[in-house]
């Protein structure tokens, strides 16, 4: 135990530096000494650690938090910025590989896949809330595992949507027509979640605890019985990356948990949940 709370200690004071170095920086677009320093944090985070984020102490939770912020921050402008990095070039999908996350998402889509299909047929439509600028998830989904699904995109920037766009854009028009997107805040949808066999939640829709209980239970109210919910999350140090699921929650938003897949390597980056809706 002493050992354990000694790893916790230094992996916290490590974070700490990362987290105090990235808010000195002018400007989190990517730039080759912003690069380096969320590929530092990254690499620091993905090997298996035995700190619960849960129970640090309120100066690190403020970091932690602050850090989650400053995460998103990055990430947006870095989709965005290989989002038109990618569309300026011709025939900008067999260039995706650029992307420096590339296989993160290959590898993420097959494992969600893979662990839906063992729970259901495949899907005839899907909601993926939160695609942002670079929508590999449900384009990868799209295009190699449900061939035959319709994916419906939405995401609260109106200008992410325009990127997001152009880039399946230039799909083939199977693809393309699969997937619409549409501007619209998770707490605006209703009647709409109905439609639904599949809901996907990103990990940056609620930033903090509170904000992902309270879209979990908005969709547990709008989403049809027997509908399956995917909601990202993380755990162990990625937690200093992406906000935590909590289990609790889950089942308080009206479903019930089918599966809880946590990466051991860096294969992917996210934990995620298969939740299906249950009937109150």
């Amino acid at each position: 135990m002493e050992a354990e709370n000694s790893e916790v200690a230094a992996l916290v004071e490590k974070i700490t530096g990362f987290h105090a170095a990235i808010s000195k920086l002018p400007s989190l677009s990517p730039s080759p000494q912003v690069d380096a320093l969320f590929t530092e944090l990254v690499a620091a985070c993905v090997p298996s650690s035995p700190v619960d984020v849960t129970k640090l102490g309120p100066e690190a939770q403020e970091m932690r938090q602050d850090l989650i912020r400053l995460c998103s921050t990055a990430e947006g402008l870095l989709e965005a910025h290989y989002s038109d990095m990618l569309t300026a070039l011709d025939s900008p999908l067999d260039h995706l590989g650029r992307f420096p996350y590339f296989d993160n998402y290959i590898n993420l889509s097959k494992l969600e896949n893979d662990l839906l299909a063992g729970h259901m047929a495949a899907p005839a439509r899907v909601a993926f809330i939160g695609s942002g600028p670079l929508p590999f998830s449900s384009l990868f989904l799209a295009t190699y595992h449900l061939p035959d699904t319709r994916f419906d995109n939405y995401d609260r920037c109106s200008v992410a949507n325009g990127r997001a766009m152009k880039l399946v854009g230039a799909a083939d028009v199977d693809v393309r027509s699969r997937m619409p997107f549409h501007t619209a805040e998770v707490a605006d949808l209703t009647s709409e979640l109905g439609a639904y066999d599949v809901v996907f939640l990103a990990a940056l829709v609620g930033m903090t605890s509170e904000e992902k209980a309270n879209t979990i239970a908005h969709l547990g109210k709008h989403m049809a019985d027997g509908a399956v919910l995917v909601a990202r999350s993380a755990h162990g140090a990625r937690a200093f990356l992406y906000p935590v699921v909590e289990l609790d929650d889950i089942g308080r938003g009206g479903f019930q948990v089918l599966a809880v897949h946590h990466p051991a390597g860096d294969e992917v980056f996210n934990s995620f949940i298969v939740a299906q809706k249950v009937k109150i």
